[in-house]
């Protein structure tokens, strides 16, 4: 775990590592924003409560979801609030923009706050800059940082190329983000190269190179394996036939290290 620069920093940090003290489970659920809904039935309440005791530290929400969510759930989640969007509708998806702020996430409750940005998109100027604010409010407030960095524009043409993805983290962490999150590189040792590289944890996203659920839990037990300091697994969890038990598995993985359970439960 990193060390934040304020006491509240660091109690908040201290309190998103639930069940282990060296890596982190969170769940995001912001895509709802990008691409529409994404709980069965508009039950997104259920599906938190899936979530709830099943070993996934903190979920990711946009401010408004959060009225329809029970707050006694977060007796044992914690909560991260996500400040920035797009859709897929957009002409440039990738151009990410905040429509929240570090203290509007305070007045919710959240434990942590996270923002998107894409390096390499047409706008990656001002999505730097928005993050390099939030960071600044995150410092004043005493609120975490979660930077979810994706290498990805006109010009990428491999958004998982080692070297790219170690410059995102990079960039991450030297505008002052506690938690780094981006699709890792396919090979255990590009994985080692990006985690070795960076002063703060990175987390392997979700997304894995290979398709199916099988293909991503092998990628993430890969990357748990070259120091990757936790997992935000968004779509793999919430698209389950059942995402608790989906969850379970994950948490396996994240926590206790058993890449064999985990694998052997996904077949």
């Amino acid at each position: 775990m990193t060390v934040n620069n304020t006491l509240g920093g660091r109690i908040r940090l201290q309190h998103l590592y639930r069940h282990d003290p060296s890596s982190l489970f969170v769940v995001p659920l912001d895509h709802s924003v990008t691409d529409g809904p994404i709980a069965r039935n508009g039950q997104l309440n259920r599906l938190i409560g899936q979530l709830a005791g099943n070993g996934v530290d903190a979920v990711v929400l946009h401010k408004g979801a959060l009225r329809h969510v029970d707050a006694g759930w977060f007796r044992s989640l914690s909560l991260i609030v996500h400040l920035s969007a797009s859709t897929r509708h957009a002409p440039d998806p990738d151009a990410k923009y905040l429509v929240s702020s570090v203290e509007e996430a305070l007045r919710l409750g959240a434990h942590a706050v996270s923002v998107h940005v894409n390096v390499g998109s047409e706008t990656e100027g001002r999505q730097i800059a928005d993050l390099a604010a939030v960071a600044e409010a995150g410092d004043r407030w005493g609120v975490p940082l979660l930077a979810m960095l994706y290498p990805r524009g006109p010009q990428v043409a491999d958004g998982r190329a080692p070297e790219l993805v170690a410059h995102a983290a990079t960039i991450a962490a030297d505008l002052g983000a506690d938690l780094v999150k981006s699709a890792l590189p396919t090979s255990a040792t590009g994985i080692a190269a990006v985690a070795a590289s960076c002063p703060v944890p990175v987390l392997a996203a979700g997304g894995a190179p290979s398709p199916g659920p099988d293909g991503a839990l092998r990628h993430l037990a890969d990357a748990m394996r070259a120091g990757a300091g936790g997992i935000a697994a968004g779509r793999l969890v919430f698209t389950a036939p059942d995402p608790a038990a989906t969850a379970r598995r994950i948490a396996a993985l994240v926590h206790d290290r058993t890449a064999s359970t985990v694998l052997g439960g996904a077949r």
